[in-house]
């Protein structure tokens, strides 16, 4: 079975904004970002593979027998768009996605240009509601 790429790095988060990060604008949305999901999950920002910082861990398995481990909430400043790992497929947060704002969706994120794109409150929704989710679904671990 393959390897997971996104796994927890002992990278520091910081480290990566100034050296993977150019825009300023970009920089200044990463860390409002961090500071935004760290209160609102309570849990500190890692590195997850070399460009996702992720909030909480937890344990995943698929009926094929897959498994591996992912941050609760997540997101990465990709060159052209943040993909925020954020979402899931609940009512609360398909409603939530009515107010987001200017975004795309993908299989597994969504996309945003910057957060003044955004209603800060939709996402405040979306997170919180991941994290119900995922705690009622997976298995919980700490780092």
């Amino acid at each position: 079975m393959a390897k997971n790429k996104t796994t927890y790095t002992d990278q520091e988060v910081s480290t990566f904004i100034d050296s993977y990060v150019e825009n300023q604008q970009k920089k200044e949305d990463s860390l409002e970002l961090i500071r935004l999901f760290q209160h609102w999950s309570g849990y500190q920002p890692r590195m997850w593979g070399p460009t996702i910082i992720g909030f909480g861990n937890y344990h995943y398995q698929y009926a094929s027998g897959h498994e591996g481990d992912a941050p609760i909430l997540g997101f990465s400043p990709r060159k052209d768009k943040f993909s925020l790992y954020v979402f899931s497929d609940t009512e609360k947060s398909r409603m939530a996605l009515v107010d987001l704002g200017k975004y795309k969706m993908g299989k597994a994120c969504i996309y945003i240009s910057k957060i003044t794109d955004i209603n800060l409150a939709a996402l405040e929704i979306l997170c919180k509601e991941s994290i119900l989710f995922v705690k009622e679904h997976y298995k919980v671990t700490s780092i």
